[in-house]
Formats: structure tokens, sequence, C-alpha cells
């Protein structure tokens, strides 16, 4: 199969977006989260932010949008809403009255909790069905691919030498 479908075309063919097998791969994963997070009445979003409190407490609006990848109006919506159920609250800063820490309320993290072994269990699922040494190199591909994207030039140096990274 070719590369390109339509040489009339200045673009490779659909089977080989990278952004859509990126997508699929993401829509495979989450259909096995989605079910304990419907239960819960949280959307993937909350629980990225939950998942990041618990390692992460106290943490600023604008570091939880660039670690969870949410805009910062979205994650606004979001943050609103968790507070709202009392998973989460939010603290001003006493030197900048402008920048909020966020933590977990004790709801949150009994939330978080008793949703995790399932979580865990569906890891352990995709670890044994994928391969723990396949999901650690793709992990790393991964994180090699975002830092390629982003610009970052030391992207695939491993011990001071330049890894293959298939991008």
């Amino acid at each position: 199969m070719s590369a390109v479908a339509d040489p009339r075309l200045p673009m490779r063919d659909f089977a080989h977006s990278l952004p859509m097998a990126l997508l699929k791969a993401r829509e495979a994963v989450m259909a096995g989260f989605r079910p304990d997070l419907e239960a819960h009445d949280l959307t993937e979003q909350q629980w990225r932010v939950l998942r990041i409190l618990t390692e992460q407490p106290g943490i600023t609006m604008g570091d939880l949008a660039e670690r969870a990848a949410l805009l910062r109006p979205s994650l606004s919506r979001i943050v609103g809403r968790l507070e709202e159920r009392a998973l989460i609250e939010r603290a001003q800063e006493e030197r900048d009255l402008r920048r909020a820490r966020l933590t977990m309320t004790m709801a949150g993290r009994r939330l978080v909790r008793e949703i995790a072994p399932r979580s865990e269990q569906r890891y352990r699922d995709i670890e044994a069905a994928y391969g723990p040494d396949r999901l650690a190199e793709l992990h790393r591909m991964l994180d090699d691919l975002v830092a390629c994207v982003d610009g970052d030039t030391t992207a695939g140096v491993v011990d001071g030498s330049i890894s293959e990274v298939p991008v």
C-alpha cells in the first residue's frame, strides 16, 4: 500500500495519518477506563486532574493545565465542577492573590482510592496483553516523539548517544 493514495494530492493517505493512529490508540486504551469513570460521574479530564493532585498536591492552575494537557479555560470549568462536588479545594497564595493552589479533599482522596484498584487492574491487563517491555518502550517512544515535535534537541539521547527515534 502506498504512503500516498493519490499522487495528485500532496498528502499521505489517511491510513498513514499519525494523529489518527494516536487517536485510535487513545480511544482503544480509554475504552477500558471509561466505565469506571462514568460509574463515578467523572469525565476523563476530571480524573486527570484528580490523578495529578494525588502526586502533586498544592499545584498551581498553570502547572496543572500544562501537566494535564488542558487549556486553562477548560481547566477552570473542570476545577469548578470538582470544587462543587467537594473533591478539591482552592487556596489563594499569600504572596500573590491572583494565584491559587489546588489540593484534594478527603472526599476526593476517598474517590481516588475507590477507583484506583480497577484502574491499576486495567493497566495490568494492558501490560499482560501488550507486554511489559513493549509498553515501557512505547512510553519511551511517545516521550521522544513529544520532545521531537516540541523541538527538544536532546530527544532520543540515551547515555550521550543518539538512539533511533522513529518520527
